[in-house]
This record gives structure tokens, C-alpha cells and sequence, in this order.
């Protein structure tokens, strides 16, 4: 059932309508600006045998996403959607200022009111693809990429999820928080514990990661340590109970507070902000791990990273095996516009604005509308 790119004789295929679980109101424009309805009332009465080529663009350097699904709602909701011809990139196709991304030629009538959810659509996915495209490349050094969760769940609405993560998944995540997150992409959600299952443990972190792998044995065990602000101790505490079965710590200190090992180190303030994740409590937590025979546990580090700090730390060669980014990947930096460019064939446009021709746009076959 789930269509996420798949290669076949060479050749990706896209999604289709039976990926999406669009709202069946768009029909009625429930969702469209008003005036567009309106247009589509004033054209169907007086200007019917006209058609109209509709250009999509944006103004960055971008990573596309959402196109599968702007030509997936055309398809489901246009009217004659097999006469409208429509030319498209792929998701996942870097971009430049002012590409046309996706062209739509038909009566003005047929689509015209889609084109405010056709920009919102394009907009909101780009903008996390390339989010998460940027952390991604923060996160390579040397030919080495680090993996990036994406764990924007607690960030946004619920009902974006799915779209989200598809949006992450093409920006280079390499998992999802949530199994919404994975599903246009055919995968499930991953994660361990939070801070709840430690709490009703009174606090104690190795009795909830005993409870953890005892229900969930072939997990990997990646034991949250900062739960009583004391990571180095409570990670060296699951570490001499699991040994080798323990995969993972993650630390996700809030920045405003100073942990617990500073406190008994107070000689090594002064010279960094020790709130937090910081760079210096992760050189601390690896130093221990390591002195203690624990090379083979990973640390995981998540709480308010954002592309510039995920820099930051491999500039500094911070051993860091994995980060979790959330809210700083679902900034909307990515606004794309719908222009109509063509009359009958011919330039008709408002001032500014004009056909761009792009060789790279692939004709997209009308894909009738699956169960």
C-alpha cells in the first residue's frame, strides 16, 4: 500500500493519490481563498474555452518536496483531470531562485482554485526537506555522515506529520519519531524512552532500562540519561549493569540547567556556557565511557539543536554519534508563488513575471484516482 519512491526499470516512481489522505472538502474550495472561487464562477460564465499555463517557483536554493503530492491533489480534484497537462520536477531535486518546479496547462476553470494549496503544499515540504537537508550536511565531516533523527512531533500539529516526515526522510534524516512520520515512506517510527518511563522508576535509570529490555529484548538499548541532571554517573550506572547490550545514551540536558558534574568540577568553569548539551559534558561522558571499557556505546544528543550548532560541534570534533533535531526543522523558510504566465499559448502575465521555459520539468502522465 505504501508508494514511497520506488526504482522500477530504472526510473523512480512517484506517489499518487493513494498515498494521501486528502480532506474530500477541497472539492467544495472549503480550503481555497475565496477569490479564487469566485474566478473560477466569473471564467466558467464568461471566458470557458480560454486555458492558462500556471508556473510554480520559489527564491532559494532549495531541496524539492511536495511536488508527488500538488500533482496528486490536481489529479483528485481538478475537474477533467486527464485534459490538463502538467510538467513537473521531482521531490528530492535541488532547486534554484525562480525554477519553475511545476507547470499546469488546462482552463483556468478546471484547477485555477487549487493553486493557494498547490503554493501551501510546496512551501511547507520544501521548507523541511531543506531544513533537514542542511542539518544533514552540518552533520558530515570527513566523509563521515553522522544519522539525524527527526523528532519534530511534539512541535507541530499532529496532522502534518506525515508529510513532514516524508519531508524529512527526502532531506536526509535517517529516522522518524513517530510511525505517522514514516508512513508515506514505508517505514516505522523508532525511539526508546522518555523521561516519563524514568519517572515512574522514582528516578531510577537502570531499574527503567531493565524494564525496558525486558519487555522489548530485541531493541537496541539506548538508556536517557539525563533525567536527574547527572549524566556521566547515571550513563557509567547503566553501562556496569548492561555491558555490551547497552547500544546507546542520549543526553538531552535543558539549557537551563548546569549538570551535576560541573557542579563537583567547579575548577573547569569560566571558559564555555555549561548549560545544557555543551560540547565540554560530552567530551566528559565519552572520556569516562571509554576509561571504563564502554567504546561501544554510542551518545545520541538531542534538545534544541539546530544546523549552526550541529556545526559547531563538529568543527570541535565533539563525539557525538547521532543528533535529534526537532522544532528547528519545521521553520517555513520556502514560500512558493503560482503565477499564470501563459494565455492560449501566449505570454500573458503580470508585470514581473514571465514563462520561464525549464528543460529539467518531466511530463506527468495522468494517474487516475486509486482506493
Amino acid at each position: 500500500m505504501k508508494e514511497i519512491e520506488k526504482k522500477m526499470n530504472g526510473e523512480i516512481k512517484r506517489l499518487t493519490n493513494r498515498t494521501f489522505k486528502f480532506d474530500q472538502r477541497i472539492k467544495e474550495g472549503w480550503f481555497s481563498a475565496v477569490y479564487f472561487l469566485k474566478t473560477k464562477e466569473i471564467v466558467e460564465e464568461s471566458l470557458p474555452d480560454n486555458y492558462v499555463t500556471m508556473q510554480f517557483f520559489q527564491k532559494q536554493h532549495a531541496v524539492l518536496c511536495g511536488s508527488d503530492e500538488a500533482i496528486a491533489l490536481i489529479h483528485t480534484f481538478a475537474d477533467h483531470p486527464e485534459e490538463l497537462e502538467i510538467h513537473s520536477l521531482k521531490d528530492g531535486d535541488k532547486i534554484e531562485p525562480f525554477e519553475s518546479v511545476l507547470t499546469v496547462t488546462g482552463p483556468y476553470q478546471y484547477f485555477g482554485y487549487l493553486e493557494g494549496i498547490i503554493d501551501g503544499i510546496l512551501s511547507r515540504r520544501t521548507s523541511v526537506a531543506t531544513n533537514v537537508y542542511h542539518v544533514v550536511k552540518a552533520a558530515r565531516t570527513n566523509g563521515t555522515q553522522k544519522p539525524i533523527i527527526f523528532m519534530g512531533d511534539r512541535d507541530d500539529h499532529y496532522t502534518q506529520q506525515a508529510g513532514d516526515g516524508y519531508a524529512a526522510y527526502i532531506g536526509g534524516s535517517t529516522a522518524q519519531a513517530t510511525h505517522a512520520m514514516n508512513e508515506w515512506w514505508g517505514k516505522e517510527g523508532m525511539g526508546t524512552m522518555p523521561h516519563a518511563l524514568i519517572q515512574m522508576f522514582h528516578g531510577d535509570v537502570v531499574a527503567a532500562c531493565k524494564a525496558y529490555y525486558q519487555q522489548f529484548p530485541n531493541d537496541e538499548l539506548m538508556a536517557l540519561v539525563d533525567y536527574n541532571n547527572d549524566v556521566i554517573t547515571d550513563s557509567l550506572k547503566v553501562a556496569r549493569e548492561f555491558g555490551n547490550q547497552l547500544k546507546g545514551v542520549r543526553v538531552d540536558t535543558s539549557r537551563t540547567l548546569v549538570d551535576k558534574y560541573f557542579l563537583r568540577n567547579q575548577h573547569l568553569m569560566g571558559t564555555f556556557d555549561p548549560r545544557g548539551v555543551n560540547s565540554q559534558l560530552i567530551f566528559a561522558l565519552r572520556k569516562a565511557l571509554d576509561e571504563e571499557g564502554y567504546q561501544h556505546v554510542k551518545i545520541v544528543a538531542s534538545g534544541g539543536f539546530t544546523e549552526d550548532r550541529i556545526r559547531e560541534f563538529e568543527e570541535l570534533k565533539v563525539p557525538v554519534d547521532v543528533y535529534g533535531v526537532g522544532s528547528s526543522l519545521l521553520k517555513i523558510n520556502t514560500a512558493f508563488t503560482g503565477d499564470n504566465v501563459l494565455l492560449n499559448g501566449k505570454a500573458e502575465a503580470k508585470e514581473g513575471r514571465r514563462y520561464r521555459a525549464n528543460p529539467r520539468l518531466e511530463k506527468v502522465d495522468y494517474v487516475k484516482e486509486q482506493g
